[in-house]
């Protein structure tokens, strides 16, 4: 069993910077895959970001390439995304999901079988 706990949302302006945290705790292993999705009102989950444990393959969704950056600490047993620039449209509840597999289809919601409460980000302009 896997536990996943969002952190570092909140109140910020269009071009401002925010890092969110996903500590994982239970039996991981660099096997595992983790994502970001986000969800916005009235919308449908979108994947983001994603990453192994340790590592490797970094995959961003085109909505955020290029000014997102996801990144795993092992000693800490959490998952960042480091957001800059953020705009408008980035006004979501973010989640944290674990796959137990090392490979897989990134943004297919259903591979994921661990999933975190989500952490508010609201972009203000």
């Amino acid at each position: 069993q896997v536990q996943l706990e969002e952190s570092g949302g909140g109140l910020v302006q269009v071009g401002d910077s925010l890092r969110l945290s996903c500590a994982a705790s239970g039996h991981t292993s660099s096997s595992f895959r983790f994502s970001w999705f986000r969800q916005a009102p009235g919308k449908e989950r979108e994947w983001i970001a994603g990453i192994r444990w340790n590592g490797s393959g970094r995959y961003y969704a085109d909505s955020v390439q290029g000014r997102s950056t996801i990144s795993v600490d092992n000693i800490k047993n959490t998952m960042y995304l480091q957001m800059n620039s953020l705009k408008s449209e980035d006004t979501a509840v973010y989640y944290c999901a674990a796959d137990p597999r090392h490979a897989g289809i990134w943004h297919r919601e259903h591979e994921y079988e661990y999933w975190g409460q989500g952490t508010q980000v609201t972009v203000s302009s």
